[in-house]
C-alpha cells in the first residue's frame, strides 16, 4: 500500500514528481489519476504559481498546485473535493484535504498581514516569511466542535439550512476565543437548538478543509429545555432512534462516525439530569 508521508521541503519537483492539481474548488484528475506526474501537469499551470510541497508519496516528493486560471483541462476529470472526499472510497480523503488547506494558506499569505509586503520562503518550518517584520505566517487551523446529543433512546439529529445535501447530521460550529471546547459545545448547542446539555466526552477529531477547521467531536446528554432551532442554521432536527434515522453522513465523516458510535450506545440507558 502507498504511504504518504506529510513533510515540507522548499525544493522544486523534479519531471516525474506527483502533484495534485486542483482548481477551485475541485481535484483535477489526469486519465483518472489523483496525482500524476510534473512534467504532465506543468502545461496546465503555465502562469499560476509554482507547486507547494506536502510531503512524501511512495519514496518520492509530493505537490500541490492549481491549474491557471485560463488552463483548458478539456477531457480531464474535475471532482469537486466535497464529493470526492464523501462520495469516492478510493480518493486519499486526507491527503486531498492536506493539499487544499495548504494550497489555500499559500495562497491566502503572498504578503504580510501586519505591513503588507511580499511573503518569502521560511527556511526550516513550513511557513511564510515577512522579512520586514520579521514574523511567520503558518497555515491557518479553526477549531470547530461537533456534537451528538442522546435522549434516552434517541439521538438528536439535524438538517443544515445552508448545505443542499439531504443529510441529516449533527451540531456544529466554531470556537470562540477564550472558550473551552466544552464551553463551546453548550454554546453552540444552546444558541442553535434551544436544548441544555451535560455530561460532554470528547470522541475524536478530524480535519475539514472547508476551508480549514479542525473538528472535534464530543458525545453530551440532553438535561433540559425545548427544541427551538436558529433558522439561519437549521432547517428541520429531531429525536431519531438509532434503527429509524434519515440519511445521515458516512463513516469517511466524523459526523458519521460519531452516528454510528451513538448508536451503540443507546441500548444503555442514561438519565437526563442537570448538574
Amino acid at each position: 500500500m502507498t504511504k504518504w508521508t506529510p513533510g515540507w521541503s522548499i525544493a522544486p519537483p523534479a519531471p516525474g514528481d506527483p502533484v495534485l492539481v486542483i482548481s477551485g474548488g475541485n481535484v483535477v484528475r489526469l486519465r483518472g489519476a489523483w496525482f500524476s506526474p510534473w512534467q504532465e501537469v506543468r502545461p496546465l499551470t503555465a502562469g499560476a504559481a509554482e507547486p507547494v510541497n506536502l510531503g512524501v508519496w511512495d519514496g518520492r516528493p509530493l505537490y500541490v498546485v492549481e491549474a491557471a486560471a485560463d488552463a483548458e483541462l478539456g477531457e480531464q476529470e474535475a471532482l469537486p473535493l466535497r464529493d470526492a472526499i464523501l462520495a469516492m472510497p478510493d480518493a486519499p480523503a486526507d491527503l486531498l484535504g492536506t493539499g487544499f488547506q495548504v494550497w489555500q494558506w499559500w495562497r491566502d499569505h503572498r504578503y504580510c498581514g501586519r505591513c503588507g509586503g511580499v511573503t518569502g520562503l521560511h527556511a526550516h518550518e513550513r511557513a511564510k516569511w515577512c522579512a520586514t517584520c520579521q514574523i511567520p505566517w503558518y497555515p491557518r487551523v479553526a477549531p470547530c466542535v461537533i456534537v451528538v446529543i442522546r435522549r434516552q433512546d434517541r439521538m438528536l439529529l439535524a438538517r443544515s439550512s445552508r448545505v443542499k445535501r439531504h443529510f441529516y447530521s449533527l451540531i456544529a460550529g466554531f470556537v470562540e476565543p477564550g472558550e473551552t471546547l466544552e464551553q463551546a459545545v453548550v454554546r453552540e448547542v444552546k444558541e442553535e437548538t434551544g436544548l441544555d446539555v451535560n455530561n460532554i466526552r470528547y470522541s475524536a477529531s478530524q480535519p475539514w478543509p472547508f476551508p480549514h477547521q479542525l473538528m472535534v467531536g464530543f458525545f453530551a446528554d440532553y438535561c433540559g429545555g425545548d427544541l427551538v432551532l436558529q433558522e439561519d442554521e437549521l432547517a428541520d432536527a429531531g429525536w431519531f432512534r438509532a434503527d429509524d434515522t434519515p440519511p445521515v453522513p458516512p463513516e469517511t465523516t466524523i459526523a458519521g462516525r460519531l452516528i454510528r458510535d451513538m448508536a451503540s450506545q443507546l441500548a444503555r440507558p442514561e438519565g437526563e439530569r442537570c448538574p
